[in-house]
């Protein structure tokens, strides 16, 4: 993760459901240190989310939650994280961002739009033009879902705010250069 971090990526968000509290406890604050330095060496900012552990990210400092289906309302998260947290929601369609915009979320996850790399699909992938739909309201969003260098571009030009990814960088033989890679396409000429 830190390697990532140096070579570009600017959040990390910490998804773990298997571990207990004291288990997330730890690694989440071994992660927020390490992502922190690994930025200050490249002379910029990470951004350290949690997922679904509101209790979690209080504890470590994180800039904020990650919220799935199954988890507390975006209102609930912003009264107790404070008005300056990150507060986002994973979702599917342009009904659902719509939803969690008006609930308060600072950013929505949506996914996915082309078939996932680091997962089988568990639904279809909504392409660039219902990118385009769900990214056209108020409220950022992150594109999730099969996106690497090779089509971070693509859903950038469709109305991403970014990317969030997985398999492009973690399932990557060498996950710094990949991150890098995807740095320059979400970056530009």
């Amino acid at each position: 993760m830190a390697s990532a971090v140096e070579a570009g990526v600017d959040w990390v968000q910490l998804r773990e459901r298997d571990l207990g509290g004291a288990e997330i406890l730890a690694l989440a604050d071994a992660v927020v240190v390490a992502a922190r330095r690994a930025a200050t060496q490249r002379g910029a900012r990470v951004r350290i989310l949690v997922n679904r552990r509101l209790d979690v990210a209080l504890a470590v400092g994180a800039d904020g939650v990650h919220l799935g289906f199954d988890a507390v309302d975006p209102e609930t998260a912003r009264g107790l994280l404070g008005p300056d947290a990150l507060v986002g929601v994973s979702t599917h369609s342009t009904d659902e961002v719509r939803r969690a915009g008006a609930r308060g979320a600072s950013y929505v996850h949506l996914a996915p739009i082309f078939p996932p790399l680091s997962k089988a699909p568990s639904r279809p992938p909504l392409g660039a033009a219902g990118l385009a739909g769900a990214a056209a309201g108020s409220v950022p969003v992150l594109a999730q879902g099969g996106v690497d260098a090779g089509n971070a571009a693509e859903v950038v030009a469709a109305g991403a705010a970014g990317v969030a990814v997985t398999g492009a960088i973690l399932l990557a033989d060498d996950p710094a250069a990949a991150a890098a890679a995807l740095r320059r396409a979400l970056d530009g000429p």
